[in-house]
């Protein structure tokens, strides 16, 4: 079965108001949706036809979420399930977290948290289908690749908290699930927390939960990451982004592994693995008092660092065919092949955001194609058009007032896009913009 051009997300809810809700918050985020009212509906649509996501009501009459999602799990495993609840129902979502739902969203749900789970689940979907794996959806043959992987199998075997580095776009996430699959808590969850671009008050409660009042809008209790990741993997990404005030808290859960909820007084124990990642230099930020010490040594049990792409430049051509072989079937170009030519002229380029940038450059040239091979020349047009490179920019010295300001706002796109993971909707909320002033500056300034 072919995967439909845009992303297509099946919603499975037995109340016709609620479905309309979302369909119409997944169609203003170019999401395409079809509803069904019944878990049966749901397998039998999943029997016809594709889907990227199924976001799925929890509570129905017949075949429940919990029920729906193990048929999908045996049926259909690349698929994930979002489930949404009720607050009365939070037990019932950490169980099917446990029994392996990608995530869940409270009810009454908020735009934003519900369409940034939806696009996170998306993206990871995208990740996990790019690749022709030499080791569990990894791309590449190179040495430094190679040291990498063995690494991590040499980690999988064990506990150890794990610390991912490398440069933004280097794969951090994808390593960070392989090490949980891999793992002795493979059949346990794999929860993951975004770290930056949250304030201490919100990157606290997603961690440790809260209790019912714990503040103004705690109408229920809900379990945090580490509640949810219990027998499995916790993955902290971009932890380097973290305050002074939160390291302390880290520090405590990851030396005594325990916690409380806020608003709570009973201590929980944290029964996960850790595993974090970062591209940022901790050393330094431990040099210039920004990151502690402690919890640096805490972190760092066992290292493994990502190679950014110019260190592994021998796998630019296997993964620009396979990106351009994957890509092709999504957007309408089965049988689409890169030429030789073509291929070598992108080997030489820089790429300095790494594997994420690759696959958007090839995305471009497929959905740009005409024919039945990508060319030299198309490459050549398009690398005219790239957008901005901050590391081979020249100095600001005789540039203009507009040009400053042009550069100055590419840097706030890209940071604030690298914080949010590519989720537009989330960099905008970061730098307090509407979703379509992002968008005209993204086209404006050339920023992918």
């Amino acid at each position: 079965m072919t995967a439909p051009s845009l992303p297509h997300v099946l919603l499975v809810d037995d109340d016709p108001a609620i479905a309309k809700v979302l369909a119409g918050l997944l169609e203003q985020d170019d999401i395409a949706s079809t509803w069904v009212s019944s878990g049966d509906e749901a397998l039998a649509r999943l029997g016809k036809r594709s889907f990227h996501v199924v976001l799925s009501d929890l509570r129905m009459p017949g075949m429940d979420g919990l029920e729906l999602l193990a048929r999908i799990r045996a049926e259909h495993p690349g698929v994930p399930v979002i489930l949404l609840t009720a607050h009365g129902t939070v037990p019932l979502a950490v169980e099917a977290m446990k029994a392996g739902a990608a995530e869940f969203v409270l009810k009454p749900f908020e735009r934003d948290e519900l369409l940034f789970v939806v696009r996170k689940e998306l993206a990871r979907v995208r990740s996990e289908s790019e690749g022709e794996p030499v080791w569990g959806g990894i791309i590449g043959g190179s040495t430094s690749l190679a040291t990498a992987l063995d690494r991590l199998g040499r980690a999988a075997r064990g506990d150890a908290t794990v610390l991912i580095r490398g440069e933004s776009g280097t794969g951090k996430e994808q390593f960070a699930r392989l090490l949980h699959e891999r793992g002795a808590r493979a059949s346990g969850p794999l929860v993951t927390l975004h770290c930056a671009g949250l304030p201490d008050t919100l990157l606290e409660s997603e961690l440790f939960g809260y209790e019912k009042g714990a503040f103004t809008g705690a109408v229920g209790r809900k379990p945090g990451r580490v509640e949810l990741a219990q027998g499995g993997t916790l993955f902290l990404d971009e932890v380097g982004d973290t305050t002074p005030a939160m390291q302390v808290k880290l520090l405590r859960l990851l030396q005594e592994r325990q916690y409380e909820r806020l608003g709570g007084t009973q201590t929980l124990r944290a029964d996960v693995r850790f595993v974090a990642a970062t591209h940022r230099p901790l050393e330094e930020l431990v040099a210039a008092g920004q990151f502690r010490e402690d919890l640096f040594y805490r972190l760092n049990v066992v290292p493994i660092w990502l190679p950014p792409l110019r260190e592994r430049l021998e796998d630019i051509p296997a993964l620009a065919r396979h990106f351009c072989e994957t890509l092709g079937k999504t957007h309408g170009h089965p049988g689409l092949q890169l030429d030789d030519a073509a291929v070598a002229r992108l080997a030489r380029e820089r790429w300095p955001g790494n594997v994420r940038q690759l696959q958007n450059f090839v995305e471009r040239l497929v959905v740009l194609a005409s024919g039945s091979r990508v060319m030299l020349e198309d490459v050549e047009r398009e690398l005219g058009r790239q957008p901005f490179r901050p590391r081979e920019e020249p100095a600001d010295e005789g540039l203009g007032l507009e040009e400053r300001r042009r550069r100055s706002e590419r840097e706030a796109l890209v940071e604030a896009l690298e914080k949010a993971h590519g989720n537009r909707t989330l960099a905008a909320r970061l730098l307090g913009v509407s979703r379509r002033t992002l968008y005209n500056k993204l086209e404006e300034l050339g920023v992918e």
